[in-house]
C-alpha cells in the first residue's frame, strides 16, 4: 500500500474508465455485474481525488459511440446513472464538490438528464472539486459543434476570422470553464483516446495501466499520481528552460 503525502498532484485529472465487461467476463458475470462494480469504484475514486485536492476531476462515462451498443446495455447504464446520480447527490452537496456533465446532453433520456440537471443545480454554489461526466460525449463532435458557432459568430459579424485562435477557439468548447487536463488515466491496457477530450489533451500527461476499471482502487490511483510526480512537463521547452537553468 502506498503511504506519505503526494508533493504535486495535477489540477485537472481525466480518466477513461473502461474494462468493466472484461472485469464481468473474466468472472463469467453478465456485463451489467461489471458496470455495477464500475459504479462502486467512481464513488471511490470520487472521494479520494476530492480528499487529495484535485480541483478537476472528469470522467469519461458514456461515449457517443456507446449507443450503438445493445439496446438492453444501453437501457441498463441510462438507469445505473439514474441511480448514482440520486444516490450521490446529497454526498456532492456534504463533499462541496461541484457536479457537471458535457457532452450531447439532448441525446440522454429525459428522466435521467432531470436527475444530472438538479444535481448541477444544488451543487453549483460549492467551491471544492468539480467532477465533470462526459456523457454522450465525443471530442469530435465537441470540435465541429465549436466551428458551427463560430461560424454563425463570424457571419453575425461578432467575431473576425482574424480574431480566431488557439485561445479563442477552446472557449467555444465543452470545457471553456476548466483548465486542460494535467494527467490522464485510462484502465483496462487499451492505449488509445477513444475521441475524448482530442482538442484538450494536446499536452497532457498520459497513463495507461492492466487494471480493470472495478479493480482500481486507492493503491493504482496512489500509484499512478506517483508515476506523474515523476513527469515533467516541458509545454515544447527543454528541460532546462523548465528548471529556470537558461
Amino acid at each position: 500500500m502506498l503511504h506519505g503525502k503526494l508533493s504535486k498532484v495535477p489540477t485537472h485529472l481525466a480518466i477513461i474508465m473502461d474494462g468493466n465487461g472484461r472485469w464481468a467476463k473474466a468472472r463469467m458475470l453478465q456485463r451489467i455485474i461489471g458496470h455495477q462494480r464500475g459504479v462502486e469504484t467512481v464513488k471511490r475514486v470520487v472521494e479520494e481525488c476530492s480528499n487529495l485536492g484535485i480541483r478537476y476531476l472528469t470522467l469519461f462515462a458514456f461515449s457517443a459511440e456507446n449507443w450503438f451498443r445493445p439496446k438492453t446495455e444501453v437501457k441498463a447504464l441510462m438507469l445505473l446513472l439514474k441511480h448514482y446520480i440520486i444516490a450521490e447527490t446529497k454526498r456532492m452537496v456534504e463533499d462541496n464538490i461541484r457536479f457537471q456533465v458535457i457532452g450531447n446532453r439532448p441525446e440522454l433520456p429525459a428522466d435521467v438528464l432531470h436527475h444530472l440537471d438538479e444535481a448541477s443545480r444544488v451543487t453549483a454554489g460549492n467551491s471544492g472539486m468539480t467532477l465533470t461526466l462526459a456523457l454522450s460525449y465525443g471530442a469530435r463532435q465537441e470540435i465541429a459543434a465549436a466551428v458551427r458557432r463560430i461560424a454563425h459568430e463570424v457571419a453575425a459579424g461578432r467575431i473576425a476570422p482574424d480574431e480566431i485562435n488557439d485561445t479563442s477557439f477552446a472557449g467555444f468548447l465543452d470545457t471553456s470553464h476548466m483548465p486542460d487536463p494535467d494527467f490522464l488515466i485510462r484502465t483496462s491496457g487499451e492505449m488509445r483516446i477513444s475521441n475524448f477530450l482530442l482538442w484538450q489533451l494536446a499536452y497532457t500527461e498520459l497513463y495507461f495501466t492492466e487494471k480493470n476499471w472495478p479493480d482500481f482502487d486507492r493503491d493504482e490511483l496512489m500509484k499512478a499520481l506517483v508515476h506523474y510526480q515523476s513527469r515533467e512537463r516541458r509545454f515544447g521547452k527543454t528541460s532546462d528552460q523548465v528548471k529556470g537553468r537558461i
